[in-house]
């Protein structure tokens, strides 16, 4: 029956019985006694039905709802249909979670769940077997009081989650860890941390063999460029017959020199770098490049002009900082026409950060290739690249020097604009020049 018919059908019944009442009343003379009687009884028969609905309810779901007619009637099976939804969601939803738990303790890289406190609320095997956390015992734990290394904590308080960090298996140091933090919901957070020890394995392997494999070629290389330059200056009638020969095996063969130097420059680069303790005199080291600049511009009749701040010094490794600002300023000229502009500034920036850029009035660079540059051997006109004699590995080298300087660099350029290249240094790293 709908419940509108159900609420009329009750209404009608109070009505009629409030006016058999009233009937019955005036005929034994006392009307409002018969009606407060009514009353009376019609309340006790509603309490009785909420307290069989309060015993109802409290005796669990495996009982039968009260067997009741009219309103209640239709109350209780109201009730009762809506705890079966409910039981059927919510074992839906346990189902589900079930699931969701048995795919997360499945997956091979190790899962932790953080609240906003950085207590632990779940953790799957593969953390057990990585992190060295414990079920249940370090459930309701902080992560960073039972994952103690330096840079995990340190990782944690920057909350800056945007870059996985490395870190050594708290349980194997021999594995190698890339930890990921994903925030989620209400100031929750997913700790995941995946064994990357064969990844690495295979670099320091690829490492190992460019390295070797360029000292091996650096020694038969130095002899064959040895014997073609005594060749090429012979007065002999060989040497002047094959002499045109001479001069592009000459060329190509100081060309492979320069590869096999700056592959093993960016192997030592990789491989791991001294700290940096060093007192780089930057604006000594940028004179020198001055001069070589002027050299390799030649007959190009280019503007070289060198802004350098004297008293900026900076804290670093002077090999390093020499290949990557020569590397920025020699790529400028080779790309930059006859009798173009090329200024070079060290300063402090606004803030007193030391900058380095290298600007001019080259070819300029198409948007699309600004994000590859930094690639090793990447190359915007292969021809052209091979005429400058570049090996496609300086800006890989720039890359790697400043971010073991903990420096950006930055890269503006437009075709036919020109480019500047501006390398920005920490704050800690500035020192002022000594006095004389």
């Amino acid at each position: 029956m709908p419940v509108s018919r159900v609420w009329l059908a009750e209404l009608t019944g109070v009505v009629l019985g409030a006016l058999a009442l009233l009937l019955i009343g005036w005929l034994a003379g006392r009307p409002g006694l018969a009606l407060l009687m009514g009353l009376v009884a019609y309340l006790g028969w509603h309490l009785l039905h909420v307290w069989r609905l309060y015993r109802w309810l409290n005796r669990g779901r495996k009982f039968a709802p009260p067997q009741a007619r009219g309103i209640w009637g239709h109350i209780f099976d109201d009730i009762f249909r809506l705890q079966q939804r409910n039981r059927e969601r919510k074992r839906k939803l346990a189902a589900l979670l079930d699931r969701f738990r048995q795919s997360a303790a499945a997956m091979p890289d190790a899962t932790v769940v953080i609240d906003a406190d950085w207590r632990i609320e779940w953790i799957n095997d593969a953390a057990c077997d990585a992190l060295g956390l414990r079920l249940p015992q370090d459930i309701g734990q902080r992560i960073d009081n039972l994952v103690r290394h330096p840079g995990f904590v340190a990782w944690l308080k920057g909350n800056d989650f945007r870059r996985a960090i490395e870190m050594p298996s708290p349980e194997d140091k021999r594995r190698t860890l890339s930890l990921s933090i994903v925030p989620y919901g209400r100031q929750q957070r997913l700790l995941i941390a995946r064994d990357i020890t064969r990844i690495r394995d295979l670099e320091q392997m690829r490492r190992d063999f460019i390295s070797n494999v360029s000292h091996e070629l650096r020694t038969p290389l130095t002899v064959v460029v040895g014997f073609l330059e005594t060749m090429h200056d012979g007065d002999d009638e060989c040497a002047r017959k094959w002499a045109r020969e001479l001069e592009l095996m000459q060329q190509q063969a100081t060309r492979m020199q320069r590869l096999v130097e700056d592959i093993m420059l960016l192997s030592r680069l990789e491989t791991g770098s001294d700290a940096l303790q060093e007192e780089v005199a930057v604006p000594v080291l940028l004179s020198a490049i001055h001069e070589d600049a002027r050299l390799l511009s030649g007959s190009a009749g280019h503007s070289i002009h060198f802004d350098v701040d004297a008293r900026l010094w900076l804290r670093g490794n002077g090999e390093e900082l020499r290949s990557a600002f020569s590397n920025l300023v020699f790529n400028a000229v080779k790309y930059t026409p006859a009798g173009g502009e090329i200024v070079v500034r060290w300063a402090r920036d606004e803030a007193g950060a030391p900058l380095f850029s290298v600007r001019d009035s080259g070819i300029g660079i198409a948007a699309h290739h600004i994000p590859r540059l930094t690639e090793r051997f990447y190359r915007i006109d292969v021809a052209r690249s091979r005429e400058t004699g570049g090996t496609g590995l300086g800006l890989a080298i720039v890359k790697h020097v400043l971010n073991h300087h903990g420096a950006r660099l930055h890269i503006a350029s437009q075709p036919g604009q020109g480019s500047t290249f501006t390398c920005r240094f920490p704050l800690a790293l500035a020192l002022d020049a000594p006095s004389p």
